[in-house]
């Protein structure tokens, strides 16, 4: 999605007139002005997969919030990058695992933050979750349905918090747009919404073995290149649709208030076919309840589109800007587009209450760090690190998820129902899945 310059400025400027005076702008100054130690003290964290988005998570680890206390990765090279993410930001250094049931037996923790390839979600998760862990799952929530009901059921039998990692729904960007634009209003009816994320690349990533003699196929990958690569195959991967689409799906059932009924799709291996299996194209509709319709594609040939989300509304048009920008079209108005730029972070100030609000909060203050942060993106709080904030809090004092395994499956099943429309060349019916 590309504008001028002239036209981003103006964005920003009336959006933030849409937002003055609202509880959704209130919130963003909240999110970006308080903060404070958890109440209860820091929970005990332990990380299970610490490769680029477990050091994403790691990194976001609020001091206030969580304690680290070890770090568990099948891949030793992975564990010393996380050591440096720890040392970095002034932590003391985590105990290191390679068997998370080790970790577990070993380690005084309460919680796991869990970030290893998908086929291994459901595992790790239900087994953390017995062992009376609280779990924080990256996203897609598992490579199977069945699989994600055996974690909400475990997270049910063990009276334990389970979040899913969707960043979208602790980041004050979008819970402003869904407050002050959506929710209230101003884009009328939505019947059709456009989401796009595109790249040009392979999506192979390159590493070498930490040891010559390093045996990948003891933790179930015949070969090195599957560990590195696992979101390039079937077995271990549900491709872009689970590792792009379903952020995106996900926040467009959130602000549909609904998940899809169901999904036609196309999409193969048209540019890198050969050492892969998962498309490197996907086109997809999904259909919702009361006529309203999702796009979705993914391409790696063209970068030109970035990624993006746009609801279409009788009244008008919201962007939803690679998770930075929100712009606000008028329809049927002249030079339209109007829009802000806010803080990505959690989820309101509301939400936020038992974790970072206090009692002297000045509205002056508040106001100003809105402005500040829409205005400046180092005053924006990262929404990840707002993320383990709520989840500490979740753990705490019973802070409200902000997306949990309801509304995760809700998101899963639209993906995994679209890989099998694209390999059935049929439409499916999500409800039946």
């Amino acid at each position: 999605m590309n504008l001028t310059p002239e036209q981003m400025e103006l964005g920003r400027r009336n959006f933030l007139k849409v937002l003055a005076g609202t509880p959704a702008m209130a919130a963003l100054g909240a999110a970006a002005a308080v903060r404070g130690p958890v109440p209860g003290g820091r929970v005990r964290l332990a990380f299970i997969g610490v490769g680029s988005q477990g050091r994403a998570q790691l990194t976001n680890v609020d001091p206030d919030y969580g304690d680290v206390r070890a770090l568990c990765d099948i891949n030793p090279a992975q564990l010393a990058l996380a050591d440096g993410v720890l040392a970095k930001n002034g932590r003391p250094p985590a105990h290191h695992y390679a068997d998370w049931r080790e970790m577990l037996q070993k380690e005084d923790v309460e919680a796991v933050i869990m970030a290893p390839p998908l086929w291994a979600h459901a595992d790790l998760a239900v087994g953390c979750l017995d062992a009376g862990k609280h779990v924080l799952c990256e996203k897609m929530m598992a490579w199977d349905l069945e699989s994600c009901e055996r974690m909400r059921a475990a997270a049910l039998r063990n009276d334990r918090v389970l979040e899913i990692g969707y960043q979208r729904h602790h980041n004050p960007m979008y819970q402003a747009a869904y407050d002050g634009v959506v929710k209230a209003g101003v884009l009328g009816d939505i019947y059709h919404v456009r989401l796009a994320w595109h790249r040009n690349g392979s999506w192979r990533r390159k590493a070498e073995r930490p040891s010559p003699d390093y045996d990948a196929s003891q933790w179930g990958y015949p070969t090195f290149d599957h560990l590195i690569n696992w979101r390039l195959y079937w077995k271990y991967s549900q491709g872009l649709m689970a590792e792009l689409c379903s952020h995106q799906v996900n926040a467009a059932n959130w602000f549909l208030g609904s998940s899809p009924d169901t999904v036609i799709a196309s999409g193969g291996l048209y540019r890198f076919p050969e050492n892969r299996e998962v498309y490197d194209h996907v086109y997809v509709t999904f259909e919702y309840p009361g006529g309203r319709t999702a796009v979705f594609s993914s391409i790696e040939s063209n970068a030109f589109d970035d990624y993006y989300e746009m609801y279409l509304g009788t009244k008008g048009t919201l962007i939803m800007l690679r998770e930075r920008e929100a712009l606000l079209f008028e329809e049927g108005g002249s030079g339209r587009q109007t829009g802000i730029e806010v803080t990505p972070a959690g989820k309101g100030a509301a939400a936020q209450s038992s974790e970072t609000m206090t009692a002297n909060t000045n509205q002056g203050a508040t106001r100003a760090a809105a402005r500040s942060a829409a205005d400046d993106p180092a005053a924006r709080p990262s929404a990840t690190r707002l993320q383990m904030r709520r989840f500490c809090s979740a753990i705490r004092v019973g802070t409200p998820l902000a997306c949990g395994p309801d509304k995760a499956i809700g998101s899963a099943r639209a993906c995994i129902g679209a890989n099998e429309a694209i390999k059935t060349k049929a439409r499916v019916n999500l409800r039946t899945t």
